[in-house]
């Protein structure tokens, strides 16, 4: 055979090439396998929303209760975290929040929102891909319900949030009380909402008040002074968005707003130090100056009106056409400029939700009914309670061009049809206050009594059913948008006087005759109980059986690791191995019980098995295994929740085709077929340029 002058340097190119596209072909299953590294266990296990899940922590008696005394620190202590039967060992644990963490520390309650880190002591633990979870209190939120149905207001409509659950928890044994479980803005949220590739987070906050970001975390809290009335409360007089609800449409007019201009997202300078209260808080610690630029640009570019190239516009107007709707003031929007995070992603910008147990004119304190018509008649086009809408720039840009305003009200009617119109809302309510109620009822720290919670309810069902009329006629033009015009709308706006904001729970409001009542009980009760602890533990905590005595670990709390050392693996404990549910669980099928666990590939499964010495039955003494159901028509038990208008499969970065059980793609599923398909083409490639270098040398 003859060679051609040019024969090897075609080999050598064929060869490039082949290798070229079987790198391309490879890396290319990063991308388009992208949903499928999304598919993260958790979602499927901590945030089904068709029963309440439960959390077992286990600490040193020691140091929960030096937690529970320096709550204001923020120090973390390790406990084991038992999820509904899986035990994991060694997780971080401390008090979360800002004023809400203050308020309770100056109470008599030891009621704190708390956030998990299962990370925190080893980088490679998560709970089935979840690095961090929140656990929140429903401090001034008589309806257990506020932060949930916000985020599954944001997920209907595709705005970036974090998932959200109800979950029971026990603290050594001992029921603590029922908490609104929300995935935390952290690694595992990122990777689940924007992919492995992700940008960076920011939760640019100037008011730490005894909480929040990692700046607090660090010890790098800053001094916030705010007014503070009896018990930790503000002040009836302070002005913190009341003026919004002070008369009808009443916007802005006096008081201001309290936030530095890098937290509103003004442009100062391209000086990274100009921004502090944004990159002291950044959530990953990866930050680079490159990082600090392109985010500074993108400011700058928002300030000068230049929003296709900084924003992701459709996001950020899904995210306001919620938080407009819902009225958080403790927000951007608000008195108090802070709870939202800030994403960016190659330059561009969007507006992640987060803390909204003071939404629903929380803030406003509830003054009369006429706040309730204005709240509910709240302009949907003039979202700024205090101060000048061109202060924050990251809304005002929809107001100031028609296109985007319009784009803004197709969005907002999407929610009014998708969410009010179609009985999802309905549905949700319904189904939501059947599966919590038997846990509230029976709550033994609750801030606010089961009445309270019962009226809490109906009056959020009421507010919004009228909140969604109102909003609805806004956008038809029946009533007024702007708060300039509603001031002359008289008989046009949507009656709530019949409504009291109050009672849906608000700033400084903590339940106080049930905390009076609880603080009592304390007192009577604290000898008993620390006189029969063992006994205590024993008859009413059937999911943690008594550990076997042993003479080296004699008068420790069953359950807990020696002295100075973390919750171990369980062995000689009374616990589990890692990832194994616990033996003595009340069987599968019973209200508001955990399920046995089905096995997988990385946990060893334990059938249902019950301890004769714990004996399941008693399961329903000290927490709601077996509550009283509310009487009506409802057919179904307490803890499980039928019909539920949003599965798994409704929250973005859940993609079709996974299966229930670990959120891995289902056998026979696209993804599959995909990675095979790309990883035969790659090898059938890279042969033949094998084949092509040898035949044509």
């Amino acid at each position: 055979m003859s060679k051609h002058k040019y024969t090897n340097l075609v080999c050598m190119l064929g060869i490039v090439v082949m290798l070229l596209l079987t790198v391309l072909y490879l890396c290319g299953g990063a991308f388009f396998l992208k949903a499928a590294a999304l598919e993260l266990p958790y979602i499927n296990k901590l945030f089904s929303t068709d029963k309440v899940h439960r959390i077992d922590l286990v600490a040193k008696e020691s140091d929960w209760e030096a937690m529970l005394e320096n709550a204001l620190s923020e120090e973390y202590i390790s406990c084991t975290a038992v999820i509904d039967g899986e035990k994991f060992s060694n997780v971080g644990i401390r008090p979360k929040g800002n004023s809400s963490l203050n308020t309770v520390a100056s109470s008599e309650s030891d009621r704190y929102s708390f956030k998990l880190e299962f990370d925190h002591y080893d980088s490679h633990s998560t709970y089935h891909g979840l690095d961090k979870l929140c656990l929140n209190n429903a401090i001034q939120d008589n309806t257990y319900m506020k932060d949930f149905l916000c985020y599954q207001m944001m997920n209907f409509l595709g705005a970036d949030a974090p998932l959200s659950s109800f979950v029971w928890i026990t603290v050594n044994g001992e029921d603590w009380g029922l908490y609104t479980a929300v995935e935390g803005i952290e690694d595992a949220f990122a990777q689940r909402s924007y992919g492995r590739a992700h940008g960076q987070l920011y939760k640019p906050d100037s008011l730490d008040m005894g909480g929040g970001g990692r700046g607090a975390e660090a010890g790098e809290r800053k001094e916030a002074a705010l007014p503070e009335g009896e018990e930790g409360t503000l002040p009836e007089d302070s002005d913190l968005g009341a003026q919004r609800f002070a008369a009808m449409g009443g916007k802005g007019g006096p008081g201001g707003r309290n936030g530095s201009d890098d937290v509103l997202l003004i442009y100062s300078d391209d000086d990274s130090e100009s921004y502090p209260n944004i990159f002291d808080n950044a959530v990953f610690d990866s930050v680079t100056e490159a990082d600090k630029a392109r985010l500074i640009q993108a400011i700058k570019a928002l300030n000068e009106g230049d929003l296709e190239s900084c924003l992701q516009i459709d996001e950020v107007l899904r995210y306001f056409a919620v938080h407009n709707f819902v009225l958080n003031e403790d927000s951007y929007t608000g008195t108090m400029i802070h709870n939202y995070y800030l994403y960016e992603e190659n330059g561009l910008l969007s507006m992640v939700a987060w803390d909204y147990n003071l939404a629903f004119g929380g803030m406003g304190g509830g003054m009369g009914t006429e706040s309730s018509t204005a709240a509910i008649n709240s302009p949907i086009d003039s979202p700024v309670s205090s101060g000048e809408l061109a202060e924050r720039p990251m809304v005002s840009w929809i107001f100031e061009q028609e296109a985007y305003t319009e784009q803004y009200h197709q969005v907002m009617a999407e929610l009014i049809s998708g969410f009010f119109t179609s009985g999802v809302f309905s549905d949700l309510m319904e189904n939501t206050i059947a599966l919590i109620s038997p846990y509230v009822e029976k709550d033994p720290t609750a801030f606010c009594t089961y009445e309270e919670f019962q009226k809490g309810v109906e009056t959020l069902r009421e507010f919004c059913l009228l909140r969604a009329q109102s909003v609805e006629k806004q956008l038809s033009g029946e009533i007024p948008s702007t708060s300039e015009e509603q001031t002359e709308a008289g008989e046009s706006l949507i009656d709530g006087s019949d409504l009291s904001l109050s009672a849906m729970g608000s700033q400084g409001g903590m339940g106080r005759q049930r905390m009076e009542n609880e603080k009592t009980n304390r007192q009577t009760d604290t000898a008993a109980a620390a006189e029969n602890l063992d006994q205590t533990a024993e008859s009413e905590v059937t999911d943690i059986p008594q550990k076997q005595e042993s003479p080296d670990r004699s008068g420790e709390t069953p359950g807990f690791a020696a002295e100075g050392t973390p919750p171990d693996s369980g062995e000689g404990n009374g616990m589990p191995a890692d990832g194994q549910p616990l033996q003595g669980s009340p069987p599968d099928g019973e209200p508001g019980e955990v399920p046995p666990q089905q096995p997988d590939s990385s946990h060893e499964a334990v059938s249902g098995e019950t301890d004769s010495e714990t004996g399941s039955e008693q399961a329903g003494e000290s927490d709601p295994a077996n509550p009283t159901v509310p009487s009506g028509d409802e057919t179904f038990s307490p803890g499980t929740r039928p019909d539920s208008p949003f599965g798994n499969r409704g929250f973005p970065g859940m993609p079709e085709g996974v299966s229930a059980q670990e959120g891995m793609p289902a056998e026979g599923s696209a993804n599959g077929l995909e990675t095979a398909l790309l990883l035969g083409g790659s090898a059938l490639l890279l042969i033949l340029g094998l084949i092509f270098a040898k035949r044509y040398r």
